[in-house]
């Protein structure tokens, strides 16, 4: 049988994502040594071409399209990031008590989440983000609110298949608690749909992120991708290339992300493991 990590790293679908990823968290770990200075100040003449001093030119105030798509990276990133993981607490703390205890709380909680997908989730977000003004920590609110049903649903759906299991049923006789039961038994057991649906989720953040920073409603004083295309999207014409590469940047940290996200429910799908 074929280990975990061989199926995973051997998918070259997978290897090309990581790759990508690769370089996009050492943009955005590493971005004040990369790129120090502010990415908003101005330290050219405005649609400049590449060069030696700004490889990528600078945009229609004179700033370094360059700097901007490094520190972007940091920003887009952190909050996709923070927001997935926000979702992922939230929708699976519903879903292992709606599966777990079943009856009236599953029926509430699951009403309650419907009510959540009956609307519209770009534009929740957006009134959210009106609401509550924005900022990095509004958007990873907003972003986690339209984002955790799923979560939930998937973590309720695994629940009821685990919970009927001979070692929970154990765990019930031998007295052990709600609480244990679900900590130590069940959750444990519902991971790996949690990872590829959490890992799959961060695509769709870094989209949400970017459509409303596009917008105008991202986090003010920070460079984003969505921002550079929201700035730039007047002078396609002229400057096309303001608007292009950050918006095939985001386009292809999508694109890896989906394809380690397939990998890793292909790695971690049962059926498979002896291929």
């Amino acid at each position: 049988m074929k280990s975990f990590k061989y199926r995973f790293l051997s998918n070259p679908r997978v290897a090309m994502g990581l790759a990508w990823l690769g370089l996009v968290l050492i943009a955005a770990i590493f971005a004040s040594q990369i790129s120090p200075g502010d990415p908003f100040q101005i330290v050219g003449k405005p649609f400049s071409g590449s060069g030696p001093e700004h490889w990528l030119g600078t945009d229609s105030l004179g700033r370094d399209v360059l700097a901007g798509m490094i520190h972007g990276a940091r920003t887009t990133l952190m909050i996709a990031v923070f927001a997935t993981l926000a979702a992922v607490a939230f929708g699976t703390a519903i879903g292992a008590m709606a599966g777990y205890f079943g009856g009236w709380v599953d029926d509430v909680l699951m009403r309650a989440t419907e009510i959540f997908q009956t609307i519209p989730s770009f534009l929740f977000a957006i009134v959210l983000i009106a609401i509550l003004s924005p900022s990095a920590f509004n958007l990873v609110v907003a972003i986690a609110t339209v984002s955790w049903p799923p979560i939930a649903r998937v973590v309720r759906g695994e629940v009821l298949s685990v919970k009927a299991r001979e070692y929970v049923q154990a765990a019930v006789v031998a007295g052990q608690s709600d609480s244990a039961i679900l900590l130590k038994q069940v959750l444990p057991n519902t991971l790996s749909p949690l990872i590829v649906t959490g890992s799959l989720m961060v695509a769709t953040a870094i989209l949400v992120e970017s459509a409303l920073s596009f917008l105008g409603l991202g986090a003010p004083n920070q460079m984003s991708w969505g921002f550079m295309v929201g700035a730039a999207r007047s002078f396609l014409r002229d400057a096309w290339w303001l608007v292009t590469l950050p918006g095939l940047t985001i386009m292809l940290t999508v694109l890896a992300i989906n394809l380690v996200g397939e990998g890793l429910n292909d790695a971690l799908n049962p059926r498979l493991a002896d291929l």
